[in-house]
């Protein structure tokens, strides 16, 4: 059986949609279920009407209304139905119909597939764009464990009926590639948005699983999500596994710390730690829905013009052994961090940082773009419930650098003082002076160049991991020994 694309198009000879799904109803081995709900049996259509369903198409169904769609896949305690795990339980209850009614004996040749989706669409307010979860389980071999693909989307178009079309041509693109593209993820993530433009919608989290999938990293995988301009950031929970930043951020007060964090020192571990204890204590803070975020930007991954993407899981991992939640953004500016935070929530945020940041914030270049300048992206910046928690900075005279003594621009004078003096600005206070002279790059070219102390400015654990798996250049310990 043969079902690996040969000689696959470049991007100037994309197949169709029909061409796609008429491939798909070809393909005498696959058959399989569709279920969609939310929007439409969009996707579905699309295998309908290029002809020779037949052959592919088992069953499709939409159970819209909640009591028949509960009886067939189960309650959702939380009574939310556009989730992950009503998508799962939707591809396993599928998958399971599937292999009890058709006969294995009959059809040995068969491997099945099931395509779901759960989604909303915009509301008639059109204050929500809406969102879905979308996903296939399926074999490339009779009798082969399943594979699993499972991503979130969110709507950018403003009308119900584009997004279900958007939907249905994504659906197809998902098929089409889980069976066609499955040995190069990083194309078979490309190709989805055949026929699809980025400003129709977004692709915020992806998942592979399955023996196809046994050597895919999903955070790498996420990294294209933002390098290729399919959404603007991706979470990682401090177990190193994607997840949704609607999931983490929804309703909470949010604490964010940027950085390079290459690697991670007791500098920045300082920072975090003081700043969440001041956050803490603000009294519209609820300490039990507070979220710490560590976010590296996309500009802080670029080594020679291209990203490194083994510096870039470096720096992740090691976030994630101390137990840190990690968001990787193209957000070059504060004030689109803030920003994009605010779409999951309204309540207080924090960001704490370094003097050197915060300077670089009231630099007038950055902000050339925006036709109001500084003053609109100050807006955005500090119009929501945000304070700065400032790291001070040490001299080389010995002198310390805070928010009372830090030079601006001249222009940007009377700007930072009022931020400063309506208590948008707070200074660390509590922090550990042996610190202070701790700076991420020379811990990296003590690590690159073989020389000792490095590991005593990092946190506890980090330099073990880094000598252990020889990251950042670092010799592993078993060649330091043999030299020594």
């Amino acid at each position: 059986m043969e079902i690996t694309l040969k000689g696959d198009r470049e991007f100037d000879n994309i197949p169709s949609i029909k061409q796609k799904a008429l491939r798909i109803n070809l393909n005498e081995h696959i058959y399989g279920t569709f279920a969609e709900i939310g929007a439409g049996q969009e996707t579905v259509r699309q295998f309908f009407r290029a002809g020779g369903a037949s052959g592919t198409i088992a069953k499709a169904m939409s159970a819209y209304d909640k009591d028949f769609s509960d009886s067939i896949y189960g309650h959702e305690t939380d009574g939310r139905y556009v989730t992950e795990a009503r998508l799962k339980k939707m591809l396993t209850h599928e998958i399971n119909l599937i292999e009890d009614r058709i006969s294995r004996i009959k059809h040995p040749d068969k491997v099945f597939f099931t395509y779901a989706n759960t989604v909303a669409t915009i509301d008639f307010a059109k204050r929500y764009k809406g969102h879905g979860w979308v996903g296939i389980r399926y074999q490339i071999e009779p009798y082969q464990d399943y594979n699993e693909i499972i991503l979130h989307i969110r709507f950018r178009e403003n009308d119900a009926r584009l997004q279900q079309e958007t939907l249905g041509i994504l659906g197809t693109n998902l098929i089409y590639g889980a069976y066609y593209k499955y040995n190069e993820p990083k194309k078979l993530l490309r190709y989805l948005y055949d026929h699809l433009d980025q400003d129709q919608i977004e692709i915020d989290t992806i998942n592979f699983s399955g023996p196809l999938f046994e050597n895919v990293d999903n955070r790498l995988i996420s990294l294209q999500l933002v390098r290729n301009g399919m959404t603007d950031a991706v979470m990682f929970s401090p177990e190193g596994i994607n997840v949704l930043p609607a999931a983490m951020l929804y309703k909470k007060n949010i604490l964010a710390l940027r950085g390079s964090f290459r690697p991670v020192t007791r500098v920045n571990m300082d920072m975090y730690e003081r700043s969440l204890e001041m956050f803490m204590k603000e009294t519209r803070v609820n300490p039990e829905k507070t979220h710490v975020v560590f976010e590296i930007t996309l500009s802080n991954l670029r080594a020679e013009g291209e990203i490194d993407e083994q510096d870039f899981m470096d720096r992740a991992k090691l976030l994630c052994s101390l137990g840190q939640t990690v968001l990787i953004s193209n957000f070059k500016e504060y004030y689109r961090l803030v920003e994009y935070f605010s779409q999951y929530s309204k309540n207080r945020m924090g960001l704490a940082m370094g003097v050197n940041n915060l300077v670089e914030i009231f630099d007038e270049k950055y902000y050339r773009h925006l036709s109001g300048g500084i003053l609109e992206a100050f807006g955005k910046l500090f119009f929501k419930d945000l304070r700065v928690y400032l790291y001070p900075m040490e001299n080389e005279d010995g002198s310390i650098t805070n928010s009372e003594n830090l030079k601006v621009h001249p222009r940007m004078k009377e700007l930072y003082k009022f931020f400063k003096y309506n208590g948008k600005v707070i200074d660390i206070t509590d922090y550990n002076p042996n610190y202070l002279n701790i700076f991420s790059r020379k811990v990296l070219k003590m690590i690159t160049e073989g020389k000792e102390g490095w590991d005593e400015m990092l946190p506890e654990g980090i330099a073990k991991i880094i000598k252990k798996q020889s990251l950042f250049g670092c010799e592993t310990e078993e060649v330091m020994h043999k030299d020594n």
